[in-house]
């Protein structure tokens, strides 16, 4: 049996408007607070909203909107000044995933001598930083509750992986109402997404009894995600993504995530592709490998999507998993195909290089080599 250790620096604060509460919460570190974010949350006033909650109560807001949706690590230098030179009390981080990544960077930075590319390359954090606030605006982030995050190196784009100060976050306010909007055939991407991360985490050699208590509750609520957008049911589908990524994430941190999360972000990051439509094309070749890896408990992630297996063998049961996925992709006619994305084989090298270098991708339930990282990417391509 695996041992259980982890510990949750942040308190959690999930539900609809909870976003309300943030000035309550925030108005603890003191009266002034920067907000790192994206210049799209202002245009349905999400950035106003939040700036209003602050002042209401008594904090001061100071908006940091310059982070692209292809940031690199080196944003957070500007946001770490912009900080420091205010003298703010937190940081809060309101976007998606890069955002999140940029917040926690100038979070750590603001307050220490390090630089951004002392953590690229590695160096443990110094224990002084800025409290750091998480209000992300989507629900599928891994690295949440874990004791790292991913960064983009400006230098060459890879993606690494920076190691958190303990108690850097404080606070996490989960809104699903401050959900990001994907249109068409993309909106459904996203439970593709949190359903690889959570597979990923149930099948690694990390996972006990609690992970996989955790993220057989979050693969059914991805895959009744996945069923509401086939077939347009009567499911609460913000409410599921929030449910459904909260226990993701816990989930992940208290296990790991695998190789097809960590190739996920490293094509996000060289390339101009969101890394919900990178997760889906790589699922069903990830889940081939765990077939053959823990085909016992693939068998059960096609029992929670909802698929008959009494009385079918394991290796068949666990065959069926690949099948749903497969049909449900192409139903819901999300891309299939890195070459979609106008991607050129050629330039993946470096991409499964970085993947695998990730340290995470080490808990995979199969020894993972850049080849064989390579080798996933071409069979997707």
């Amino acid at each position: 049996m695996v041992d259980i250790a982890f510990n949750l620096d942040p308190e959690i604060v999930i539900g609809k408007d909870t976003v309300n509460r943030a000035g309550m919460l925030c108005n603890s570190f003191g009266n002034r607070v920067l907000i790192a974010t994206e210049q799209v949350l202002h245009e349905n006033q999400n950035i106003e909203r939040l700036t209003s909650i602050l002042e209401d109560s008594g904090v001061e807001a100071i908006v940091f909107d310059e982070i692209p949706a292809q940031a690199t690590a080196d944003v957070a230098e500007a946001a770490a000044s912009l900080a420091r030179g205010a003298r703010c009390s937190a940081i809060i981080g309101f976007g998606g995933l890069k955002t999140q990544s940029i917040a926690k960077l100038a979070a750590i930075t603001a307050a220490s001598g390090m630089g951004i590319f002392d953590l690229l390359d590695g160096r443990q954090p110094d224990a002084v930083f800025i409290p750091y606030v998480a209000i992300p605006t989507t629900g599928r982030d891994p690295f949440m509750f874990s004791n790292f995050f991913i960064a983009v190196d400006p230098r060459d784009r890879s993606v690494k992986l920076v190691k958190s100060p303990k108690g850097l976050c404080t606070v996490a306010i989960i809104d699903g109402g401050l959900s990001e909007s994907l249109s068409g055939k993309f909106a459904s991407t996203t439970a593709f997404d949190g359903f690889c991360v959570s597979v990923e985490a149930y099948c690694s050699n990390k996972a006990g009894f609690f992970s996989d208590a955790l993220l057989e509750q979050a693969i059914t609520l991805y895959a009744r995600m996945m069923s509401s957008y086939m077939d347009n049911q009567n499911f609460d589908l913000i409410g599921g993504a929030v449910n459904a990524g909260f226990l993701m994430a816990l989930g992940s941190a208290i296990s790991s995530p695998g190789i097809g999360t960590a190739l996920a972000y490293a094509l996000n990051g060289r390339f101009p592709v969101a890394k919900s439509w990178c997760s889906t094309v790589l699922l069903p070749y990830i889940l081939e490998k765990l077939v053959n890896a823990k085909p016992e408990k693939i068998a059960k992630v096609a029992a929670l999507m909802g698929e008959s297996i009494e009385g079918v063998p394991v290796a068949d049961a666990a065959a069926l998993a690949v099948d749903i996925i497969r049909r449900r992709m192409g139903v819901l006619q999300v891309p299939a195909r890195l070459k979609e994305f106008n991607l050129s084989l050629d330039r993946l090298v470096p991409v499964a290089d970085a993947a695998r270098n990730l340290e995470f991708v080490a808990h995979s339930p199969w020894t993972v080599s850049s080849e064989e990282a390579f080798d996933i990417l071409k069979q997707a391509f």
